[in-house]
């Protein structure tokens, strides 16, 4: 099987998007739904209906009611058990729906390790954040774990959809600062 670019291409936007879903759920849903009703962004037939009007819609209220639901106090901390397995199949969503011209088995097992997995990593990641700003602020400093959250989402679908290898070259560095954070913290434990 020759990979092309267009499948490399496919597959970065698929993880930049898979990724943007671990942040936030239908905040990516939303940009690639207003891209590909748009005809910017080409999707696969068994996901046309993501480009539709009604699906646009409902997406647009979706993200609404989520990033607002973020905002009040508790109820992020609840969001996150149920967004923990929903960020895990939007992911997987996310990338079946743009790889392209990939064996379906393929762009399965693609789509369900790489795209629902690098989706839960991230969402476990926030749901980490957000644990410890509300132990340690008492929830005082969640709307700003929120805004951060909902901002990567949208700044990182944007881009995915932009410059897909961007995209992921942005999701690598964003591991490995969070390595070197969880690294340089374990140290500081041992060493008092």
């Amino acid at each position: 099987m020759e990979i092309s670019m267009e499948i490399v291409l496919s597959v970065c936007l698929g993880l930049g998007l898979s990724a943007a879903c671990g942040f936030r759920i239908f905040v990516p849903f939303l940009v690639m739904s207003a891209a590909a009703h748009a005809g910017y962004l080409h999707v696969d037939g068994a996901f046309e209906w993501i480009a539709s009007t009604p699906a646009l819609v409902a997406f647009g209220v979706a993200t609404v009611l989520e990033i607002g639901a973020y905002y009040v106090p508790w109820v992020d901390n609840l969001l996150d058990a149920v967004a923990s397995p929903a960020a895990v199949i939007a992911g997987v969503i996310a990338t079946a729906s743009v790889v392209t011209d990939l064996d379906p088995l393929v762009k399965w097992t693609l789509a369900v390790v790489a795209g629902g997995g690098l989706a839960g990593a991230i969402q476990a990641l926030t749901t980490g954040a957000r644990g410890v700003s509300s132990v340690t602020t008492g929830g005082l400093a969640n709307p700003v774990v929120s805004t951060l959250e909902a901002g990567s989402a949208l700044g990182l679908a944007l881009v995915a959809l932009a410059l897909p290898v961007l995209a992921v070259i942005i999701v690598i560095l964003f591991f490995v600062f969070v390595w070197r954070l969880m690294r340089r913290r374990r140290q500081r434990l041992s060493a008092a």
